[in-house]
């Protein structure tokens, strides 16, 4: 499993559509940014330290097939990055996340 950090807008964008193209960032970057279990709570950290309110979204890694690639990042850790958009069909459970308390990791 892997996880991805969503503004509550983003997440209500997958939820309507079934797939979600990215975050501005990853738009800049060119593929989805996800996290591992391990990584989450350093990645909320650096890049959502300001929101008020997140979505986690579980993903299940296997159902993205080829176009998700790991590779190196922040502090040469592997990352996994999606090259494609993300199906809602992926996400096996998302929770509502406040103040960066990550309760299920």
């Amino acid at each position: 499993m892997i996880y991805k950090l969503l503004r509550p807008a983003e997440w209500e964008a997958l939820a309507a559509s079934g797939s979600f193209a990215g975050s501005p960032d990853d738009v800049r970057d060119g593929f989805i940014h996800f996290s591992t279990a391990a990584q989450v709570k350093e990645t909320a950290a650096k890049h959502f330290a300001n929101a008020p309110e997140l979505v986690l979204a579980e993903i299940d890694d296997s159902a993205l097939g080829t176009a998700l690639k790991w590779e190196p990042s922040r502090g040469g850790q592997l990352f996994p990055h999606l090259y494609a958009a993300l199906p809602a069909a992926a996400v096996v459970r998302h929770w509502t996340v406040r103040g960066l308390a990550f309760p299920i990791l």
